[in-house]
Order: C-alpha cells, then sequence, then structure tokens
C-alpha cells in the first residue's frame, strides 16, 4: 500500500466546505483543469487510424459513434470512436472491451489499443469484438478523471436516470451498445472495462471529489499494484482468478491492507474486490454480460513502465477469454 501526501491540506482550492459546488464552482474546476496536457488525436485517433492498415485492419472496421459537445468551434474534436469485428454474426457470443472511461487513466486506454493491434485477432474466429478504447477524450487530453462538467462518466451508466449535469460519454457508449446486434440468446457474454489506480486518486480526485459534494474528504491509502473488481451482484470467481493469473505474469497483484481491504473494500480472493456494478451506475454493468471485470493497474509503482501497463491490460483480457473459451465449451471453435 502507497501513502500519498496530502497536497490541500488548507481545503480544496473551490468552493465552501460542507457545501456542494453549484454551476459556479464546476465552471471554475473546469477553467482551472481546462488546459490540453497530451493529444487525442496523436495519442489514440493516429493508432486507430494506423490500424486500418495493419494485419488486422481487414477484421475490424473503425466507427464513429458520437461526439462530445466541448468544443463549439470544432465539433468533431472529441469525436468517439470503436474497433467493431467485420465478422460480426448473430451465431457468436460477443465481447467488450471499453478504456479511458476515466480519460486521465492511460492504461485503460493504450491498452485497449495494444489489445486491437496484437491480440484481438486471435478470438474473432470465436467471439464478435467491439472495442471502445477511449470513451472519455476531453478528460484524457487533461489527464482528469472527470468529464467537462465536473462529472464521473464512471457513475453514470443508468439508462433511467436524466443527468443534470450530464455524462454525454456515458450515453453515447450506452447508444452504441444498444445498437449492436446479438445473437447466442441475444446477450453479451463479457465486458472488460480498462481501468487505473493512481496516486493522483488520493493527491487529487477524492479531495476534488469530496469538495463538489460537500463532503469530508477521508484519506486512505493506494493499493501497490494489479487488481480487478467484479460484480457482486454476479460472483465469477473463477473468472477473476483467471484474470489475476494471467496479469500476475506480467505486474505484480495488489496486496490487501492490514484489515484485509483494498480501497476500502474486503478482498474476495487475491486481488479481487466486489462492487454492485449496475447500482452503482459503473460501465461494467451496461451490458449485463455473463462475465464483467474491471481491471485496475497501479501506474506509480517504481518498476512498473508504461509498456507493463498496457500489457497487464492485454494480459487481463486475454486471461479471461481463454477461461471463457474453456469454460463455455468453445475450443472447437479456435481451432485448438
Amino acid at each position: 500500500m502507497t501513502t500519498v501526501p496530502d497536497q490541500y491540506p488548507d481545503g480544496y482550492p473551490i468552493g465552501t466546505p460542507g457545501v456542494p459546488w453549484t454551476t459556479t464552482e464546476r465552471e471554475r474546476w473546469r477553467a482551472r483543469v481546462d488546459a490540453p496536457k497530451r493529444s487525442y488525436a496523436d495519442d489514440v485517433l493516429a493508432k486507430l487510424d494506423a490500424l486500418k492498415t495493419s494485419s488486422h485492419g481487414d477484421r475490424f472496421e473503425v466507427v464513429k459513434y458520437g461526439a462530445l459537445p466541448y468544443d463549439a468551434s470544432d465539433p468533431d474534436r472529441y469525436a468517439l470512436f470503436a474497433c467493431v469485428s467485420r465478422e460480426w454474426s448473430k451465431d457468436k457470443p460477443s465481447v467488450l472491451v471499453t478504456g479511458g472511461v476515466h480519460g486521465y487513466e492511460t492504461s485503460g486506454v493504450q491498452g485497449a489499443i495494444a489489445f486491437l493491434e496484437t491480440a484481438a485477432g486471435n478470438y474473432l474466429d470465436v467471439f464478435n469484438v467491439l472495442v471502445a478504447p477511449c470513451v472519455s477524450p476531453w478528460g484524457y487530453e487533461r489527464i482528469q478523471r472527470w468529464n467537462a462538467f465536473a462529472v464521473d462518466p464512471n457513475r453514470s451508466f443508468d439508462r433511467a436516470v436524466a443527468y443534470d449535469p450530464p455524462s454525454p460519454e456515458s450515453a453515447a457508449l450506452l447508444a452504441l451498445v444498444d445498437s449492436m446486434e446479438l445473437g447466442a440468446q441475444n446477450e453479451w457474454m463479457a465486458h472488460f472495462d480498462l481501468h487505473e489506480t493512481t496516486d493522483s486518486d488520493e493527491a487529487e480526485f477524492r479531495p476534488a471529489k469530496a469538495a463538489r459534494d460537500g463532503e469530508t474528504n477521508a484519506p486512505d491509502v493506494v493499493p501497490n499494484g494489479f487488481y480487478c473488481v467484479g460484480d457482486a451482484e454476479n460472483s465469477r470467481f473463477d473468472f477473476q482468478a483467471a484474470v489475476i493469473r494471467s496479469v500476475a505474469k506480467v505486474t505484480h497483484i495488489a496486496p490487501p491492507d492490514a484489515s484485509g481491504n483494498i480501497i476500502g473494500e474486503p478482498i474476495t480472493q487475491e486481488g479481487v474486490i466486489e462492487y454492485p456494478l449496475k447500482a452503482l451506475g459503473l460501465c461494467a454493468s451496461i451490458t449485463g454480460a455473463k462475465y464483467t471485470t474491471t481491471t485496475e493497474v497501479y501506474p506509480d509503482s517504481p518498476t512498473a513502465s508504461d509498456e507493463e501497463c498496457n500489457s497487464a491490460q492485454v494480459a487481463a483480457v486475454t486471461g479471461g477469454l481463454d477461461y471463457i473459451i474453456a469454460k463455455e465449451g468453445l475450443m472447437g471453435a479456435m481451432g485448438r
């Protein structure tokens, strides 16, 4: 576990302690963070363009599924793209991979792209595959957890709720998922939602959230290593274990704290905690898939390179898919 110093000992610099933010404070927050620190076009879109001419290009189609309304001068600056397997069939089970729901979590984005570049093609004879590698490009450019309205997209995946302020990132992804034609009992087989837990969670984003919501921030520790979050209402013990085994070949798994918890939740097995995904409006709930996991890579370890973090995300997906193939009797479709 890593203890991160409080960078706001005198309180978060926006808002009044104990008073939830109004539109005024949200606008002040946006002004504070609104300078881009990296390029969505260079880091993401250029790689998706390159994918079209790669060895996988004939098996995936890059499709636009929306655009975020954050740049009036250029409505397509934050256009949203996904990769869809060209041979989409109602006879195959379907798999969703999402990255960058929290834009600042770099390996969620780059790990999803690395999966497309290196491994996804190996599974297309078995599965329909849909990959949305950067759900929150505005947040990606600013290295922010929230969207431009100071809303957390990963608490906004609820089809029954009208959000104010809104999460256009979540709405666009929900519409994309709902538009897909499914077979195999009209269900998704799996959803891998790729995330990170960083030191900045404790240093910046938890203090900001407490200030936004008019609450008191309770300092915690940051898990030192990879872990994943399963669905408390759909526990898949062996599936989560397979993900952990695969990732452990690439990077270290987070140990629990002295209370047996990771981020305040009791572990159900090594490197695994559970949340009620749907009740919290989390991205991993949107398909109702048989197998779901939210990955959490730790990029701030002194031993973790960018390549290692991206490879850990790929290992999580491939380890989970290999387990599903064996468990669901799909070996024949793989030619194994």
